[in-house]
């Protein structure tokens, strides 16, 4: 049963990241994008990382999220700006597809190993818990955690300085 809802989240998952890429509406895309992560926090569960899960859900599926509507309609983008340029239109797909070949390739180089569900009983002790994530993310990711949130900060600003040029 477990490995059932595994698969089912999983292509949850996949099938809300396709959607957020594809979809013509922003908003849309947005809310496919909270489907990926509740489904990514599901997937949180099942590795016995509840912390992780739920700190998903709270920050990226909401906040995150809430920030993200914000300026999809603080940009207040118009219908005609979303029309798709289908020219060279077979060439685009090509490359796309020699690149997820080369990245399905190189995947299964390094994913020999098959995944089970199992394998949870192997985890370090602290995975998932608030002093796991707390240790690994304060000690050995400090530096590209603080450039993130500096880099948020400046993608805000970004768009709001775009948008202001645009009603000047």
């Amino acid at each position: 049963m477990e490995s059932v809802l595994f698969y089912i989240f999983a292509a949850a998952s996949v099938a809300g990241a396709l959607l957020v890429v594809f979809h013509k509406n922003p908003i849309a895309s947005a809310l496919s994008l909270v489907l990926t992560l509740f489904s990514t926090a599901v997937l949180f569960i099942f590795l016995l990382a509840h912390f992780v899960a739920a700190i998903q859900i709270l920050v990226y599926a909401g906040a995150i999220m809430v920030l993200f509507m914000f300026t999809v309609m603080f940009l207040n983008i118009r219908e005609e700006s979303l029309k798709f340029d289908a020219q060279n239109l077979p060439v685009k797909l090509g490359v796309l597809l020699l690149i997820l070949f080369i990245f399905g390739y190189f995947a299964s180089i390094g994913f020999k190993k098959s995944f089970s569900l199992n394998h949870a009983a192997s985890l370090p002790e602290s995975f998932g818990t608030v002093e796991g994530v707390g240790e690994v993310l304060f000690k050995d990711y400090l530096l590209p955690f603080e450039l993130t949130s500096v880099l948020i900060v400046v993608a805000i600003l970004g768009v709001v300085a775009i948008a202001k040029r645009g009603t000047d």
